[in-house]
């Protein structure tokens, strides 16, 4: 079974890929042919790509790839302590308000019992 890319570059296990409707890269686990189509297991999700939209990566292009989504994950690592911080100082805030609004005194209706 051959199962080329759209330029016309094999995809076998091992080889290097992006789907080209995310940009997403990994290595190519597995490779099969079904009534639909055909199909390749990418280890950097662990799903299967129809392979008329993946492409073969050059080493150097799958690192610069690799590279650029390790920079969008640090990113939003970073983005998301902001928004905990945030989020942190706003129940602090809150809290605070909540307890100085809020009478303790024996005045209120008492449930019975």
């Amino acid at each position: 079974m051959q199962i080329m890319d759209p330029r016309g570059k094999n995809i076998l296990k091992g080889v290097q890929v992006r789907y080209t409707g995310t940009g997403t890269a990994g290595e190519v686990l597995d490779v099969r042919e079904d009534p639909e189509g055909k199909w390749a297991k990418m280890d950097s999700t662990a799903m299967w790509y129809n392979t008329r939209f993946l492409e073969v990566l050059k080493p150097e292009e799958y690192q610069r790839v690799k590279r650029r989504e390790t920079l969008k994950e640090r990113v939003k690592s970073a983005e998301e302590v902001d928004k905990e911080a945030v989020a942190r100082k706003t129940m602090e805030s809150m809290k605070k308000k909540i307890g100085e609004d809020v009478d303790m005194s024996n005045e209120l209706c008492d449930g019975g019992g």
